[in-house]
């Protein structure tokens, strides 16, 4: 029995995917093509089409697919957490870029994946909403519009990002706070908040 007659319903759908960001990783957003991403999963080169019209719409389902991953992990660090919330929100969306470069390229192309996608553009909003709601939560940022706070750090996150994705900046330490630069560089707008310490009651001095 052929490899592509072995897939069961909707399983197809998911290697598909799985193969789509095999090649992400190794060629890049070019090497992913119809073709390539069916001969990958081992099936004919017209079998995507019963689940993606055309690379546009295959590429914006593995954008869907990674979106979901990370929020995940976001929501996974969350569970947790107390304090320094936003912080490590926005930490966990740098570290899947920096461990997935071409992954977390291909997100961000207009050109290449469909953003008003009825499945996709919820999660953008559901992801950008989630983040205000972080920063809303912390004293630091009260009297201040929070999407303007949003804005600035996610473009601060993004920018350095991308910046060292493409060689432009190369991995450095704050020569004041040895911090790697991005840490000091997000410490500029969202330092960390130490947790409250904890009170211990007074012994009493009177002699009983």
């Amino acid at each position: 029995m052929s490899r592509e007659k072995s897939f069961h319903h909707g399983n197809l759908r998911h290697a598909l995917i799985e193969a789509a960001l095999d090649l992400l990783d190794t060629d890049g957003s070019a090497g992913v093509t119809i073709r390539a991403v069916a001969a990958k999963a081992g099936v004919s080169h017209a079998a995507p089409a019963n689940h993606f019209k055309d690379r546009k719409a295959l590429l914006t389902g593995v954008a869907k697919s990674e979106f979901k991953h990370i929020w995940r992990q976001i929501e996974s660090g969350l569970v947790s957490r107390t304090t320094n919330r936003a912080r490590m929100f926005l930490d966990t969306i740098a570290n899947y870029a920096v461990a997935h470069p071409n992954r977390y390229d291909l997100l961000w192309r207009t050109d290449l994946v469909d953003h008003s996608d009825a499945d996709l553009a919820p999660l953008l909003d559901n992801l950008y909403a989630s983040l205000c709601a972080e920063l809303a939560r912390e004293p630091s940022h009260a009297g201040r519009d929070i999407d303007t706070v949003a804005v600035a750090l996610w473009s601060m996150m993004h920018g350095y990002v991308s910046l060292r994705l493409s060689g432009m900046f190369q991995p450095a330490e704050d020569r004041l706070t040895s911090e790697p630069r991005y840490e000091a560089l997000m410490s500029l707008l969202l330092p960390p908040v130490k947790p409250a310490p904890s009170r211990t009651p007074k012994r009493s001095t009177r002699k009983a």
